[in-house]
């Protein structure tokens, strides 16, 4: 979450805010995305955010037709999403956008009034910038539910990862390019595809680019504008088409080119280090159980509380906590089991609710209490000195493996959306291509 948070305040220029039209005189149709459209405007916003983040760099990016075109293509896909999780019933209250508005404003250590007059300053809307946090977090819990729904790790590829970690002991850090291809791409396509892939590779063989600089101006992923960086990795977090590879490679190196699902990729290895050591690791955990009565759209903070003074009466005079627990709590992850959370650390559901449970003597319970989720009332059941060294280990491992495979069904998800949808760009570089019925990606070629 701290991540997320520290790159929304970059990132929300990009997002397209219907908005927009009502804060600002009516400008031009950029790109009409189904039943929706990207403003002129925005499109020139989202490119002017791009470049600024390349202050100094400029001669990194691509031409302003490419630049434009990429930055389209991530509105695009940007507003599909968001249209999606409105349709599948993905919500976000207002109470949620201000609670991520403050912490973006702790994190820029500024007040969200200044906040706001920096966003002035820059010729910014709040107004916007609030539409775009609401677009980040409805995309965030669609992917969070895509995950939860489409990804699973067995406790043998468990296994695997951890055996696969001992043998190397080492993580990777790796960049890619991608030529992307379509869905049941023809021959001359994937042609054209390989032409460009081998181009590409050829200009890094002469030194007349590096492997970011590439990324950027010719990739097609869409971390192409962060220098195709993929950050650093585990084996069980690589692919095991490429894994394989990357473990023969030397810092620097760069691969022959790749054919995947989602086209032809260059991958190179940035740099490895030590996979971090396992052992003992004693921690103390708490056992409790607790009843949420949630704040959301259809109840206030009050009448939640509200709610849970009348719950935490009935327990004082002597109702099952349990029964309570089963019959009341809005948390579905425990409510089955009488609210039982098993054990855990003080910190794993957050200070505030960590605290409460620290605070209390085996078989108390709280009065009741506020977080984000709502009103808490907690009985602690139990305590224990744990070593978890090789529990943590495994729900790393568990962790890694997910993100890896929620990775490779989530891009595939959204080539799919992408390719499901009715995309009409209007304006710029793209509408020349399109025009022209999906001319030939731009080529690399010596001296470019």
């Amino acid at each position: 979450m701290k991540k997320f948070f520290a790159c929304v305040l970059a990132a929300t220029l990009l997002s397209a805010t219907v908005q927009a039209q009502q804060v600002q005189p009516i400008d031009g149709i950029a790109v009409v995305v189904d039943e929706g459209v990207i403003l002129q405007s925005e499109l020139d916003r989202a490119v002017a955010n791009i470049r600024a983040q390349y202050a100094g760099r400029a001669d990194q990016l691509p031409p302003p037709d490419v630049l434009e075109r990429q930055v389209a293509e991530r509105l695009v896909l940007l507003k599909l999403q968001v249209a999606r999780a409105e349709a599948t019933g993905v919500r976000v209250s207002d109470q949620e956008v201000d609670q991520a508005i403050a912490a973006i404003a702790a994190q820029n250590r500024v007040s969200v009034e200044q906040l706001r007059a920096q966003l002035a300053a820059d010729g910014s809307s709040f107004e916007q910038f609030r539409d775009s946090i609401r677009d980040e977090l409805l995309v965030q819990r669609l992917r969070q539910r895509f995950a939860q729904t489409q990804v699973s790790v067995s406790d043998a590829e468990v296994d695997a990862a951890l055996e696969s970690q001992q043998a190397t002991g080492e993580q990777y850090h790796l960049a890619h390019i991608l030529v992307a291809l379509p869905e049941g791409a023809t021959p001359e396509q994937i042609a054209t595809g390989e032409q460009k892939i081998l181009g590409i590779r050829g200009l890094l063989e002469r030194g007349e680019m590096d492997f970011a600089a590439a990324a950027v101006r010719y990739s097609d992923s869409p971390n192409a504008l962060e220098g195709g960086d993929l950050g650093w990795r585990g084996a069980s977090e690589i692919p095991a088409a490429f894994a394989a590879l990357v473990r023969q490679m030397s810092p620097g190196q760069v691969t022959d080119p790749i054919r995947g699902p989602s086209g032809f990729q260059l991958l190179q290895l940035v740099d490895t280090r030590a996979a971090g050591q396992g052992g003992p690791s004693m921690v103390t955990q708490l056992r409790a159980s607790h009843i949420l009565v949630r704040v959301d759209d259809t109840i206030s903070a009050e009448q939640a509380k509200a709610e849970a003074d009348t719950l935490h009466a009935r327990i004082v005079g002597g109702a099952d906590f349990a029964e309570l627990a089963r019959e009341h709590s809005d948390d579905p992850s425990s409510q089955a089991s009488g609210g039982d959370l098993g054990w855990f650390t003080r910190d794993q559901f957050g200070p505030d609710f960590g605290a409460q449970v620290a605070a209390l003597a085996d078989g108390g319970v709280s009065a009741p209490f506020r977080t984000q989720a709502g009103w808490h009332i907690v009985k602690r059941t139990g305590t224990r000195e744990a070593d978890v060294g090789d529990e943590n280990e495994r729900a790393q491992a568990r962790e890694t493996i997910g993100r890896r495979k929620l990775e490779e069904e989530w891009n595939r998800f959204l080539r799919e959306m992408r390719g499901e949808a009715f995309v009409d760009f209007r304006t710029g570089a793209a509408a020349e291509a399109q025009a022209a019925d999906a001319a030939p990606a731009e080529t690399p070629a010596s001296g470019d």
